[in-house]
């Protein structure tokens, strides 16, 4: 079938593809309260997905003392380290992925998660093999810059112009639209829907059920 729009699509790990935005909430709020410091809330927290590790916790907790990142991460790393093996995919992915792999379009991830974390997950779910490139944001700068995807374009030798970045957070459709690249967002995920249209994405998906008839009928 003669793909429409797209050749590449690059897919944002946590919230988009993975269930693991409440996960990751928790986890940042608990970082905080080992510490003994101000617990942010879960917007404040939620918010802050998909950025790196540290300028997530700075983000999270701007007023705290910067000696202090360092060991809210740690913090952070100990809980969800707890528990990323019990976390799942959103029902629907393995088959769209499997789908899109079939019909001949080169997949990636860009993600804020750092490498061991994303090649944890990958191993556990068993998707790393639909996967042609990855990049996480201990490799290069972190979203919103557009590092991610210019490496991975170049990487797999693709035209910016025929790229489409999925994710469920302002950061991802900032980082497509610092690169010149199409987004479209997921709603079930960290960032909330009028956050989210604000950037227009070429289409907001409610559920991973749409984004896979979304992504048959326009990419």
């Amino acid at each position: 079938m003669a793909k429409k729009k797209y050749d590449f699509i690059v897919f944002d790990w946590d919230g988009t593809l993975m269930d693991s935005t409440a996960t990751i909430v928790r986890c940042i709020q608990a970082a905080a309260q080992d510490l003994g410091l101000p617990v942010p809330s879960v917007k404040n927290a939620s918010y802050v997905i998909g950025l790196g590790l540290q300028d997530a916790m700075k983000a999270a907790m701007p007023d705290v003392s910067p000696h202090l990142y360092p060991q809210i991460t740690e913090r952070y790393r100990h809980h969800y380290l707890n528990q990323d093996n019990d976390l799942v995919l959103f029902d629907g992915v393995r088959a769209m992925l499997n789908d899109l792999s079939e019909q001949g379009y080169f997949l990636a991830v860009a993600t804020g998660k750092s490498r061991v974390g994303l090649n944890r997950a990958l191993n556990a779910s068993q998707l790393l093999s639909l996967f042609d490139a990855t990049r996480c944001a201990d490799e290069t700068f972190s979203k919103p810059h557009p590092a991610m995807l210019f490496e991975l374009t170049r990487e797999l030798g693709q035209d910016m112009n025929r790229t489409l970045m999925i994710g469920d957070t302002t950061h991802d459709l900032l980082m497509a639209a610092n690169a010149g690249a199409d987004s479209l967002a997921v709603s079930y995920g960290a960032h909330d829907m009028k956050s989210l249209q604000a950037l227009n994405p070429e289409y907001i998906a409610g559920s991973v059920t749409a984004l896979h008839a979304w992504l048959n009928e326009h990419a």
